[in-house]
């Protein structure tokens, strides 16, 4: 049973979005654009919450909270950031509302104009740059270490849930640095954060990279990126950290008194994941059942549903439930005792399943009897017999959920590879485009120019310039001038 779900090979996108309708992660809200994160998905997002902020506080970073509107002329300060967001802005222009004269409705009252208008941040560097003049003084206040977690708002017009949408959730980090090296360093150092929890959490595989020119950060000297490639042979980008350079502290006049004692300039970067690492996850691994969760990331990592025909039965298998329940729970383990009696053992396993519940355990007289328990797997959809007489369920769950965390990134990692293709020629670049998609490893001669026509023509765009490239002599794939390494092309997200 899958509720009805598409099949990814028929309609990759109508899939998607049933599946996060169906397995209650989210919808569509009232609010053209926005969406409501529903419990389920919303805990999915608050397990990754949790593990990124004890990585950014491993690391030496502080939570912070910053205001939602930022003053228009904030934006104007730095010309390349305003012109990288204008397009997306929600402007605030009056603060109060008043009654018709007929009374039926409620208009603006063109009374209550701002003397200035107010911006509903897109991105919050202009507003925490402002504050940083005011709390940077000295060397001694360097560096400073800070993230917030909140909302922004970009007007998008073709919206997806997780993907793309109005308003959405995410962190952005902000730091101020004395010198250019220490402020480049932290720059990877995030990358590498988001890179880790990517793989290790989310099992989900990515590049690091560079960004090109034509899709560097709207303010910054130079963008990394990690780089997720999903089933439909789409790339998405799931996290980028940029190196701001001075451009904020000079648009912003942060300046701080050195060891020396000479006035200089801050060095500068910020960093940010969003919810569309909602996406991310849910498009690498689930299949046409739903939802395929790693556990680390799982709200629920092992659910117990209880086969029963008589009240006694039911109670029999809760009292042996409890007892699995108190043994995996001190270690750890997300465990959930199913027993509802509304609905049947058949309809819970087909819910669980597409909710994307790492294991599953049934329960019946039989096994109470005999001291068995049936374990399904999610991933593999797989059942076996467990004998508890012979198997330490301590010993046993913990090794099993691990084994579905590396063997769902280890699948996500080797399609990856089976759809990451070298080329050198025009034509071999627009075939395995149209016909395969994935990662396009590429010889590209640096210009925008050339990398402007290629999406023009295909709408694939420059994924990143892999930190690893390997120094190659080549002719670039579309233009044949002379090329010094390859880059990653795809269609994206």
């Amino acid at each position: 049973m899958s509720k009805g779900l598409p099949k990814r090979s028929e309609d990759y996108s109508l899939w998607y979005n049933e599946l996060v309708k169906k397995a209650d992660l989210a919808e569509n809200s009232a609010v053209r654009g926005c969406m409501v994160i529903k419990p389920y998905g919303y805990s999915i997002w608050e397990n990754m919450q949790k593990e990124l902020d004890r990585m950014f506080k491993e690391t030496g970073h502080s939570n912070a909270y910053f205001p939602l509107f930022i003053p228009k002329s904030y934006l104007s300060k730095e010309a390349s950031h305003v012109e990288g967001f204008a397009k997306e802005c929600a402007v605030v222009t009056h603060y109060r509302l008043k009654n018709s004269e007929d009374g039926k409705s409620v208009i603006v009252d063109p009374e209550a104009k701002l003397e200035e208008e107010l911006i509903v941040r897109p991105t919050s560097e202009t507003v925490i740059w402002s504050t940083y003049k005011n709390w940077i003084q000295s060397y001694r206040d360097l560096p400073l270490k800070i993230n917030q977690w909140a909302n922004v708002v970009r007007w998008e017009m073709r919206t997806r849930l997780f993907l793309r949408t109005a308003e959405f959730l995410w962190q952005e980090g902000h730091t101020a640095h004395a010198t250019k090296e220490e402020a480049i360093e932290e720059t990877e150092l995030m990358m590498n954060i988001y890179a880790q929890f990517a793989e290790e959490f989310m099992g989900l595989p990515v590049v690091k990279g560079i960004k090109s020119e034509n899709e560097r950060f709207a303010g910054a000297v130079e963008t990394y990126c990690i780089e997720a490639l999903m089933q439909d042979g789409k790339a998405l980008q799931a996290g980028t950290s940029h190196f701001l350079g001075q451009n904020f502290a000079k648009a912003f006049d942060v300046k701080f008194a050195s060891k020396e004692g000479g006035l200089e300039l801050v060095w500068g970067t910020s960093w940010g994941v969003s919810t569309r690492l909602m996406g991310a996850l849910i498009m690498a691994h689930s299949d046409d059942n739903g939802l395929v969760l790693p556990p680390k990331l799982a709200p629920i990592q092992v659910v117990i549903v209880p086969i029963y025909r008589s009240n006694e039965e039911l109670d029999a298998i809760e009292a042996k439930a409890h007892e699995i329940l108190n043994a995996l729970k001190p270690l750890g383990v997300s465990v959930h005792f199913d027993h509802r009696d509304t609905y049947k053992p058949g309809w819970k396993f087909a819910e669980y399943e597409l909710k994307g519940v790492p294991v599953r355990i049934a329960l019946g007289p039989r096994d109470l009897a005999n001291n068995t328990i049936e374990v399904a797997r999610r991933d593999t959809l797989s059942k076996q017999m467990v004998n508890l007489n012979e198997v330490d369920l301590k010993t046993f769950i913990p090794e099993l959920l691990e084994e579905i965390q590396t063997g769902i990134y280890q699948k996500a990692f080797q399609f990856r590879q089976d759809n990451t293709t070298s080329v050198d020629t025009w034509d071999d670049f627009q075939k395995v485009l149209e016909e395969k998609g994935g990662f396009i490893s590429a010889h590209w001669d640096g210009s925008s120019e050339t990398e402007n026509k290629i999406k023009e023509l295909t709408k694939a765009t420059i994924r990143c310039i892999p930190l690893d490239q390997q120094k190659e002599e080549g002719s670039c794939v579309y233009s044949g001038k002379p090329s010094s390494g390859r880059v990653l092309f795809a269609k994206a997200y």
